[in-house]
């Protein structure tokens, strides 16, 4: 009798330990339940608000169009896509753009590294500037234009001859430059010298294409280097023969123009206030 006691006692112990036990585990698997639905609703909730935050920046940042500026400098340097894809007239408004920008002091923060990368296995250029030798007038900095997007050659008195011809005709015949530009300044040092007949060396060539800007000025005043709005009259005269002489002697360059493959022009960059001035 006393040992049936004992295993019923035990049996009985037993029943409701394993009765505590899947009542334990009952109590648990609610427990993870509800603690599984506080989770799933948590995540949808955050991803509900990464969604709304998400969408809401979609909607309160603007689409930038595509600038050169010249290549936004966070995709390095052009493309020849984005190149081929603007007219003459879009590269010299980005010129007017990238000048106003350097004007008022809001350049584009440049990647130079981005841009020399991109850049290392291409050209794709979309303009050719014939500018002066003057260390004031850095012209892919007075337009605000990258590595790789402008082709730039430099002469004192930004004169017209054969090798700068040639450099055109690459960059427009065989590159695909959209724009030839002819960049003069104020307070030209070349012109002043030629106004003053300096003879001196192979400097006296290179003056002597200057020249036929001084007869050709219209100005009522005094006619000397010491008078500035002379000089600077004499050097805008000298870019627009300059023009005139790039379609005379360059048939390749001037026949892309009649194309409407290109667009041949000029400015005057103004050492006071940075601003360059098309003139034709």
């Amino acid at each position: 009798m006393a040992r049936r006691a004992q295993i019923e006692l035990g049996a009985l112990a037993g029943g409701l330990g394993t009765g505590m036990q899947a009542d334990g585990h009952k109590k648990r698997r609610k427990n993870v339940k509800r603690t599984s639905d506080k989770s799933l609703d948590n995540l949808a909730g955050g991803r509900r608000g990464f969604l709304n935050v998400a969408l809401g920046a979609c909607v309160i940042t603007p689409l930038v169009p595509w600038s050169m500026q010249f290549a936004n400098s966070k995709t390095g340097s052009l493309t020849k896509e984005q190149r081929d894809s603007m007219t003459p007239s879009q590269v010299i408004d980005e010129l007017k753009k990238g000048n106003e920008r350097f004007r008022t002091g809001k350049m584009v923060p440049r990647d130079y590294s981005a841009e020399k990368r991109a850049s290392a296995s291409g050209q794709y250029p979309a303009a050719v500037i014939l500018g002066c030798l003057d260390s004031r007038v850095p012209a892919e900095i007075v337009f605000d234009a990258g590595i790789g997007d402008t082709f730039v050659g430099r002469v004192a008195g930004n004169v017209v001859n054969d090798d700068m011809l040639g450099s055109m005709e690459f960059a427009c015949a065989v590159s695909g430059a959209k724009v030839v530009l002819v960049l003069g300044h104020t307070a030209c040092g070349a012109v002043k010298g030629t106004i003053d007949d300096v003879v001196m060396g192979n400097l006296t060539g290179l003056l002597a294409r200057i020249k036929p800007a001084i007869p050709a000025t219209k100005f009522e005043g005094e006619k000397s280097s010491k008078n500035a709005a002379y000089v600077d009259a004499v050097a805008q005269t000298n870019v627009v023969l300059g023009l005139a002489e790039i379609r005379r002697r360059s048939p390749i360059l001037e026949e892309l123009e009649r194309k409407g493959t290109i667009k041949i022009t000029g400015a005057m960059y103004d050492l006071a206030t940075g601003a360059a001035e098309f003139v034709a």
